[in-house]
């Protein structure tokens, strides 16, 4: 290295910022090449005891300097947060995956269990995931609470390839009985279209415990944000979703409405530029109506919202006392709509929330463009399914016979299934798939300590039931190992687990705003099967008669079923 870029490199450094178990080489442009131009931040790196957090965004990382940083960082067990974005700058693609595993590789071997890590900013694709593949599903991120891809272009492939990082992530801390906890998940700018997304979707599901989900600018329509919506139902701790200029239409607003109603914790909405529409947008309204009472943000700017839709959403605000900012910008609502929306929030005393309206489209003639236009989307949606299928279709017809024939005799395996994938999306499939020790794994996965994780899985197992013999006994057997594991342990409360499963039987109201079950079909039948077992305790059984015996619509629509299980609790 020549003595003018030591020189310069000494001056960099200096500027290191060093404190609270943070070494910082932020914004120093440094150009890291070689071993030789690592040296120097090795030393740092070695010099640092308790080193918590490693700050190497805005500089310029080699493969062969990665080696000799990731060497350094061998011995970093305390190393809790990565804050490794656009540090990539210049480098060919092809150099971003081996530096990632060298690093990655290093914070296993020195046994660091991280907190945060952010790789946005850097260009690497789908194949840029694979660097860090091995680290996500490693031990080093069973702690792992933050994790920050913005910008990445990690475009469909890769999106698929990091849902099946964390689901195994998941899946591994949980044998351990610590189940990935992932709070913020960041991921703008990347592409993920709808299969991306839907991928993801199937691994927040699982997850379970996100609060922020970032995903801007993917170019996720409907199908995408409706598998999402689902994912973000079973994830209660949400605060703040921001799916800002993706396309959701009315399909996709309708489906993003329902999940807002399960969720009591949302803060931040960002649906900017997210195309929802008026009867996205009064779908929407009702959510906001109907609960989310520590909403500070609601963004539904450009969204092709006209007057009406807009002053619903307006009057759906009026009693959200912690709202600080309303931006509906950019819709069609004219110069009268713009006045009778100020109007309203002024008769609230909120008209400080709103935010500006200055590029408001002007009043639209109302319903059949819309209309029109939703028509247009499903055409040009179900042309492009048929080019796929035709695609597909010529693709085969390409296979030589030999392979086809091959194929024709050989069926094709249906992919793996773990527990935490059925609990996230139970099927009938999906639970005979896990195997015949489908129950005792379900038994060993689930906390019996804590009464709402019993609950939440028995409803999911029983949501599947059928009168199919195969499908019948998996859910009993299923159901028998969880009960028996949860009635017999000294600390569950079964007072508490009737009151909660009542609640979510829509059969006892509770404090606390939670969804009913869909259909109370699959519950009623498993509990004709639970009641008559040994483990359940009889001194349940009046409570539940009391509750099942009362007028209710949803226990009406199942009057079989409930007479099954009526009959059956008063023989006991």
């Amino acid at each position: 290295m020549a003595s003018e870029d030591i020189t310069k490199l000494a001056e960099s450094l200096a500027k290191t910022k060093v404190g609270g178990g943070q070494l910082s080489f932020k914004g120093q442009s440094l150009k890291l090449n070689t071993a030789e131009d690592a040296e120097e931040v090795i030393k740092q790196i070695e010099e640092f005891d308790g080193l918590e957090a490693l700050r190497l965004e805005g500089n310029t990382v080699g493969v062969e300097a990665a080696k000799v940083i990731a060497k350094a960082l061998e011995k970093k067990s305390e190393l809790k947060r990565c804050h490794w974005s656009d540090m990539f700058t210049g480098r060919l693609r092809s150099e971003i995956p081996p530096a990632l595993i060298s690093l990655g590789d290093a914070l296993i071997t020195a046994g660091a269990q991280l907190v945060e890590l952010d790789l946005s900013d850097n260009a690497f694709g789908p194949d840029g995931v694979r660097g860090f593949e091995a680290l996500l599903k490693s031990p080093a991120c069973y702690t792992l609470q933050e994790l920050k891809l913005n910008n990445c272009g990690m475009g469909i492939g890769g999106g698929k390839i990091l849902a099946a990082s964390l689901k195994e992530c998941h899946r591994k801390s949980s044998a351990q009985g610590k189940p990935l906890a992932l709070k913020i998940f960041v991921a703008g700018r990347n592409r993920l279209e709808n299969d991306g997304a839907t991928a993801l979707a199937e691994a927040f599901g699982i997850i379970g415990t996100l609060e922020e989900v970032h995903m801007p600018q993917n170019g996720i329509n409907h199908p995408g944000i409706t598998a999402l919506a689902q994912a973000f139902a079973i994830n209660p701790l949400l605060k703040v979703i921001n799916l800002n200029d993706n396309t959701f239409t009315e399909k996709g607003a309708v489906a993003m409405a329902e999940t807002l109603k399960a969720l009591r914790q949302i803060e931040v909405i960002n649906f900017g530029d997210c195309l929802v529409r008026s009867k996205g947008a009064v779908a929407i309204a009702d959510a906001v109506k109907e609960g989310l009472h520590k909403l500070k943000e609601l963004n539904l700017s450009f969204c092709e919202i006209k007057r009406d839709a807009a002053l619903t959403v307006a009057e759906a605000i009026e009693d959200k006392a912690e709202l600080e900012k309303l931006d509906l910008n950019g819709n069609c609502l004219g110069e009268e709509g713009c006045e009778q929306l100020q109007e309203i929030l002024e008769g609230f005393n909120m008209a400080a929330v709103l935010g500006s309206l200055s590029d408001d489209e002007g009043e639209e003639e109302e319903d059949e463009e819309e209309e029109d236009d939703e028509e247009e989307e499903e055409e040009e949606e179900e042309e492009q399914q048929q080019l796929k299928e035709r695609g597909q279709g010529e693709q085969e017809s390409l296979t030589p016979k030999k392979i086809i024939d091959s194929q024709d005799s050989t069926p094709v395996p249906s992919p793996p299934v773990d527990v935490a994938t059925f609990l996230a999306f139970p099927s009938p499939e999906k639970l005979l798939r896990l195997g015949p020790k489908c129950s005792v794994l379900i038994a060993q996965q689930t906390d019996t300590s804590d009464v709402e994780k019993v609950v939440t899985t028995l409803l999911r197992i029983s949501s599947v039931f059928k009168d199919e013999a195969s499908v019948k006994t998996a859910v009993h057997e299923t159901t028998d190992a969880l009960m028996r594991k949860a009635f017999t342990s000294a600390t569950f409360n079964s007072d508490a687990f009737i009151t909660s499963l009542l609640i979510h039987m829509g059969l006892l109201k509770s404090e606390e705003k939670i969804k009913a079950v869909p259909s109370l079909y699959g519950i009623l039948m498993t509990l004709n099967h639970m009641v008559q077992q040994d483990y359940f305790p009889k001194s349940l059984a009046p409570v539940l008669s009391a509750f099942v015996t009362k007028p209710n619509r949803a226990l009406d629509s199942c009057s079989f079923a409930r007479h099954m299980l009526l009959q059956t609790l008063h023989q006991l």
